[in-house]
């Protein structure tokens, strides 16, 4: 994949796209208005080359991985806030402008150079400027946008339908995009861009997209087909809804790799965080005792604290959030005198006594969670070998589109045309798998099936 720029110079460089192009020598302005209007056109294409693979038998419908990549796209981090920010911001802009303007007339009294005049001018003009755009921005837009849940997400002022998204390359200004990879030949049956940096608002959409991608006659899911995702995918309220929907999935939870004993060494594998460059603030060390440094006898049913002083039981089978704790807590002549107090208590000051609670577990006639019934699942022999294979699915393709198709930011503004951008990178991705394995199973290259009746 070449860059508008990069086009433009191979049509008056390269011999072969001086050919394609009839040595017009297309400016890359053009090239990239042409790209942003073929938003329909791309998705039609995409659908066809899935058509293609489909016949030829590449798409296997066993296991469907789905992630996604956040990338910066073209508008400036800077420009984003609430209304009540830019409010503010144009307020200071105008006050601003006013002093400079207090300053400009006192000093129209003295001797003062007059290139320094002329600096003066313009820049209260500046600021002027700015604020007039400011002030034009809010009345063109007289509400803030909403999240999800409700929140207010922050606006953009050079592409509004972008969003602020926190990376571990630091926060961007862009959009996420997903893509769906079958596991026989990393084929992408579906590639979204979206201007959200929670990827759980994500999940629900690009199933049904798989869903609805082909006819009944050729449905890319099918009762035996698994969707897996990684655990920035995962919420009790997806995976319902992929149940309601009969849909197989295995998506990690946060806590799916400290329940590995696979995972038990991952910590030294990770690099370190450049101490120069790390802004990521430091997990500090619980400040006070924790259930886990009282020794309790379940036999027993007995709780010491660091201190060696006994706690006296202070309720049995107590249910909390649907499970089932034993709690116990320490008596006021030993607590009170303790030396331990301010280890032991958060507000020793106000806190008399320490109480700690251990869980038991489910309680006893809870319904099950939709959570529960994935990790028991995820955390079987199977469940692992199954979720395994995700990675080694999804990530070369993204691997692929950013490294070898060199995708590192979106050049266009708007959902709409950062969505096509990226189906059109997806696109060459499984036009170039469909090509390569569809040459290696017939030895010599492939013939390209009709589409089906009816179909684009």
């Amino acid at each position: 994949m070449f860059p508008a720029g990069g086009i433009e110079r191979a049509c008056r460089d390269h011999v072969t796209f001086i050919a394609l192009s009839g040595d017009s020598q297309p400016h890359f302005t053009t090239l990239a208005g042409f790209v942003s209007t073929l938003n329909d056109d791309i998705a039609r294409v995409f659908t066809q080359i899935l058509y293609l693979c489909d016949r030829q038998g590449l798409i296997g419908r066993e296991m469907f991985a789905i992630d996604g990549v956040k990338l910066p796209s073209n508008a400036s981090k800077h420009k984003s806030g609430t209304r009540a920010d830019f409010e503010h911001q144009a307020a200071k802009l105008e006050a601003a402008a006013r002093v400079m303007l207090e300053r400009h007339r006192e000093a129209d009294q003295q001797a003062i150079e007059p290139d320094l005049k002329a600096k003066e001018a313009q820049r209260i003009i500046r600021l002027q400027r700015d604020a007039t755009q400011l002030r034009q921005w809010l009345a063109a837009h007289p509400e803030d946008r909403q999240g999800s849940k409700g929140s207010i997400r922050k606006s953009n002022r050079t592409d509004n339908e972008s969003t602020k998204m926190a990376t571990n390359k630091g926060v961007i200004q862009g959009y996420t995009g997903v893509a769906a990879v079958d596991a026989k030949h990393q084929i992408i049956v579906d590639a979204q861009a979206h201007g959200t940096g929670s990827e759980q608002e994500l999940l629900v959409p690009v199933v049904k997209a798989i869903k609805g991608a082909m006819d009944d006659a050729h449905s890319l899911i099918t009762q035996t087909s698994l969707i897996t995702a990684d655990a920035g995918y995962h919420s009790e309220t997806n995976l319902k809804q992929l149940a309601n929907l009969e849909v197989d999935a295995l998506i990690a939870d946060n806590g799916m790799r400290q329940r590995d004993e696979r995972f038990k060494d991952q910590g030294k594998h990770k690099q370190q965080p450049d101490p120069l460059h790390d802004k990521s603030s430091r997990k500090k060390a619980s400040a006070v005792y924790r259930p886990e440094d009282f020794r309790y006898d379940p036999d027993t049913q007995t709780c010491v604290c660091p201190a060696g002083k006994t706690l006296y039981g202070n309720g049995k089978n107590c249910l909390h959030n649907g499970y089932t704790a034993v709690k116990f807590q320490g008596a006021q002549r030993d607590c009170v005198p303790c030396t331990h107090r301010d280890k032991c208590l958060r507000t020793p000051d106000k806190t008399k006594t320490r109480q700690v609670a251990f869980f038991q577990g489910k309680a006893a006639g809870q319904k099950e969670s939709f959570t529960d019934k994935v990790k028991a699942r995820i955390d079987s022999a199977e469940g692992r070998a199954r979720y395994g294979r995700r990675f080694a699915t999804v990530e070369p393709v993204f691997g692929n589109l950013r490294h070898n198709k060199q995708l590192n930011r979106f050049t266009l503004r708007g959902q709409k045309k950062v969505d096509a951008q990226w189906k059109l990178y997806c696109l060459v991705h499984t036009s170039r798998s469909w090509r390569i394995t569809g040459m290696r199973s017939s030895g010599k290259g492939i013939e390209h099936p009709s589409l089906p009746s009816g179909k684009p």
